[in-house]
């Protein structure tokens, strides 16, 4: 199922490159979390200071069914570095995700101390 894609970029022009990155990294997104139903980024260029080049706010937005993760990013020189690390931080909480419910159907093991491991008797 297509995920749906809502791409913003405020205070700044609208850039093709910076739109084409983004559905690239949904793309990995979806390899990682095949659920997904949404996803809202906004990129926003907030401040122009000359002593620190524009600095870009990421804002992700990825809908999942019964539930949602929201990731910000604050203050990278480079727009693409911004990016990077929202969608990493994005794919962090979607791989821990589906860790934990993964763990849910599987049986869990009991874990023998080393301790009660050297008690046990040689075969």
């Amino acid at each position: 199922m297509p995920v749906l894609l809502q791409v913003t970029l405020r205070d700044m022009p609208h850039s093709d490159a910076v739109e084409a990155a983004i559905r690239r990294k949904v793309a990995g997104l979806e390899r990682v979390y095949p659920r997904i139903t949404a996803v809202r980024a906004t990129v926003e260029a907030p401040h122009h200071h000359h002593h620190q080049g524009n600095l870009f706010t990421v804002k992700l937005d990825v809908t999942l069914p019964g539930g949602e993760i929201v990731v910000n990013r604050d203050h990278a020189e480079d727009v693409y570095v911004a990016l990077r690390d929202a969608f990493q931080a994005a794919r962090r909480q979607l791989i821990e995700l589906a860790e934990r419910g993964q763990g849910a159907n599987r049986p869990s093991r009991p874990r023998r101390s080393v301790k009660a491991a050297q008690e046990l008797p040689d075969e």
